[in-house]
């Protein structure tokens, strides 16, 4: 019996790996972490009998399996995957020491949520720059009015059915000049924020649940809208998608985005007590692009929602000068009105 749990896992870790040929494929890479630690259990105890061989095998895969999730995710490692999000983090030491650091709260709200005096507490104690929401029920409608002096600039995008709507909040004022918009059907809300002269692009989104319910096609549908991110922008929202997934990957390659490394699971269902967070799924995603420099991004303290919120600090580079040519001064500086000077 443990040699045939093994086989049925390990057929679907291997599925996941081929997300990209099919949605249903991609469904089982969401639970990568999850099928490696049920093959090694099945594993373990074959060691000792006449399957052996296969259990090895399989405890190689799975370990294999689950370092692939490893860059995804910002928790302390000991191969040096994590290098690349190291030294991109130590990007910060290249800028100003007084540069300045803004703060986006994201969250998914729950439509239903029994105490939504958490959520605006939190806000109130934590009061980001700017405010990512999804699940925007009518409920919340009224709710998110109590914020109007305190997030004066806003967009909510209301879904077809009315509970899964997408909402954006800023304290800062919206670029002069642009006008706040919603895709279609109420997934995806996109502003342009002015952060001390430095206009961003702020998007909140919200995906449906993966294969065999509408996920890749919605992708599909909003991908104009991640196209039409500007150079600079950041991007956060509930994905329904772990960050190694391929319909992560797509979104990200369709708006020439980066995925920020996760801190860890921040779904867990919703019956399930908190100290089983482990086993939950990081799904709720970060995305940026152009100036924006990521420095950290961690998770809070529940608020009635089945998924906790995050907490993103990032600085904006410094716009970078073209470096003055040599050649070109040199040769402007003998000329006047398009003639040698004598």
């Amino acid at each position: 019996m443990a040699f045939v749990a093994m086989l049925v896992f390990s057929v679907a870790l291997v599925a996941g790996f081929f997300g990209t040929l099919h949605p249903a494929f991609d469904s089982f890479a969401h639970f990568r972490v999850h099928l490696a630690v049920l093959m090694t259990l099945c594993a373990l105890p074959l060691l000792a009998t006449s399957f052996r061989l296969q259990a090895a095998t399989a405890l190689l895969f799975a370990v294999a399996a689950f370092a692939t999730t490893s860059n995804a995710l910002s928790v302390p490692r000991l191969w040096p995957v994590q290098a690349a999000y190291e030294a991109e983090a130590g990007d910060q030491a290249v800028y100003p020491g007084d540069q300045a650091v803004y703060r986006l709260l994201q969250m998914n709200l729950r439509f239903n949520n029994p105490t939504p005096e958490k959520v605006l507490s939190l806000i109130g104690r934590t009061q980001p720059d700017v405010i990512t929401l999804d699940e925007v029920s009518d409920m919340w409608k009224a709710k998110l009015g109590h914020l109007a002096s305190a997030y004066p600039y806003r967009i909510l995008c209301p879904y077809p059915n009315g509970v899964f709507g997408v909402a954006l909040l800023s304290r800062r004022p919206f670029a002069a000049g642009t006008q706040p918009r919603c895709d279609g059907r109420g997934a995806m809300a996109i502003a342009t924020v002015d952060f001390g002269g430095t206009n961003v692009d702020v998007a909140a989104v919200h995906l449906t649940w993966p294969w065999p319910r509408h996920q890749s096609p919605q992708i599909g549908e909003l991908s104009g809208e991640f196209a039409s991110l500007g150079e600079t922008s950041i991007m956060a929202g509930d994905c329904n998608a772990v960050p190694w997934s391929a319909a992560v990957r797509r979104v990200a390659n369709l708006g020439k985005l980066t995925v920020a490394p996760s801190p860890g699971p921040t779904w867990l269902y919703i019956e399930l007590p908190d100290f089983l967070r482990f086993a939950g799924l990081p799904i709720d995603q970060v995305f940026s692009k152009g100036a924006v420099l990521i420095r950290s991004v961690s998770r809070l303290e529940g608020t009635g929602s089945d998924h906790l919120p995050l907490m993103v600090e990032f600085s904006l580079r410094p716009e970078q000068k073209k470096p003055v040519d040599e050649h070109e001064t040199a040769t402007a500086s003998v000329r006047q009105n398009g003639r040698p000077r004598g």
